[in-house]
């Protein structure tokens, strides 16, 4: 339970709303709940916007942060409605610069009811640091008119963090370059990234975190892409989490793909910043040469890369224990974050917020199971958790992907 007149996840093991590592604070999935739990507007993805940004308000108030402080704000929606209507719904309740604003489209949630979760990262006091630096977003000229003239953020500045909000490879007319190849549409978004990286006084070099979505259940699906991606990066890369996606706005987007990177300003230039690394022995690695790292120490906060099933000590794949199975396995991958934590003096305590990505069968009972066995594993109060819910994960036997923030 968390404390009694706010709101809560509708579970029954103490969690935290909101968390700070670092310069950085976090918030988990901020729904329409109410002080029990739950949705008051279920089912309805545009009502269920205003009651899940004043949880996020009042999430953010436990950490000293207030809306107008959010870098990078993460929605995952369901319902019959286009990425661009829920940025602009959201919009409305920040200023400007307004914040990286990533969308992604599921077809299930957490929560019976649920069809809109906000997670975000804050800097106590962005705006009024020195260097504030603004990419915009192109808009498709269907959709300018819903935010009245306002720019929207594809990359944001906030000192040495810096936010890339998520984008399919959309033209601003709307069009949409090789529907449904994901490899050619992976090289439109990355070069679209680098110029934002770029106006931004920065490059994929100091890309601490890489999240993408993609369409497949086999390593045939996965690997083109993650190539594609990949050759944009040179060691040491960043963390990265890439899970499949089961529905992507508009027709013929095959893959969505954002980034969050930090540069330090030293001197009147801009300077990479560099960051401590470990990689136990024990933690997998990927099938294919990729670049990425699976975990690193940067100002005091501790970035993990996506853990799956896959087999320790080695690059084989997925691990055959209980194949299948989601809670066996989320244990299993629990295991690997706490290798991964403890080079760094640290433990699964320490963590600030957690992403988890699991196959379900759509049910509330589920979750429910799934993060009862996080608790278990944490073994004390939960940190902000992002529950996401899908029909498949990397294939049927592979049923979880989780990453997280750690206080460094």
């Amino acid at each position: 339970m968390t404390e009694p007149g706010t709101w809560q996840l509708p579970i029954a093991h103490t969690h935290h709303l909101s968390a700070s590592a670092g310069g950085l604070s976090f918030v988990g999935g901020a729904g329409d709940l109410d002080a029990a739990g739950r949705i008051r507007h279920p089912g309805d993805v545009m009502q269920q916007v205003e009651g899940a940004v004043a949880n996020l308000a009042s999430a953010l108030g436990r950490e000293f942060c207030t809306l107008d402080d959010v870098v990078r704000l993460k929605v995952h929606h369901a319902g019959a409605v286009d990425d661009w209507q829920v940025i602009a719904a959201l919009a409305r309740y920040f200023p400007d610069p307004m914040p990286a604003i990533s969308t992604v489209l599921e077809v299930m949630q957490p929560f019976s009811g649920q069809c809109l979760q906000l997670q975000a990262i804050a800097q106590r006091g962005w705006r009024t640091l020195a260097d504030i630096r603004v990419a915009e977003r192109p808009v498709p000229t269907a959709h300018r008119d819903l935010f009245a003239g306002r720019s929207v953020t594809a990359g944001l500045r906030a000192g040495e963090f810096i936010a890339v909000a998520n984008r399919t490879a959309e033209q601003t007319d709307g069009t949409m370059p090789h529907p449904g190849d994901g490899v050619a549409q992976s090289h439109v978004i990355m070069k679209a990234h680098a110029e934002t990286l770029a106006a931004l006084g920065a490059s994929f070099q100091d890309c601490v975190k890489m999240e993408g979505y993609y369409f497949g259940e086999t390593h045939d699906d996965w690997a083109p892409l993650a190539e594609a991606r990949a050759s944009h990066f040179r060691e040491p890369g960043p963390c990265a989490t890439v899970v499949p996606c089961h529905r992507l706005n508009p027709p013929g987007a095959a893959t969505k793909i954002e980034v969050m990177a930090m540069r330090e300003e030293w001197n009147g230039f801009d300077k990479y910043i560099p960051r401590e690394d470990h990689w136990p022995k024990r933690v997998w690695d990927w099938p294919i040469p990729l670049p990425y790292r699976q975990a690193f120490r940067l100002r005091d906060t501790l970035w993990l890369g996506g853990q799956v099933p896959s087999t320790p000590y080695s690059n084989m794949g997925w691990f055959n224990i209980g194949s299948g199975a989601l809670l066996p396995q989320t244990a299993f991958v629990m295991s690997y974050i706490e290798d991964l934590l403890r080079p760094f003096g640290r433990r699964l305590s320490d963590l600030k917020l957690m992403v988890c990505y699991f196959a379900s069968d759509g049910s509330e009972a589920t979750t429910q199971a799934f993060v009862r066995t996080l608790a278990d594993c944490v073994g004390g109060a939960l940190p902000p958790l992002t529950l996401v819910p899908k029909p498949m994960m990397h294939s049927p036997d592979a049923t979880v992907e989780i990453w997280g923030v750690a206080q460094g």
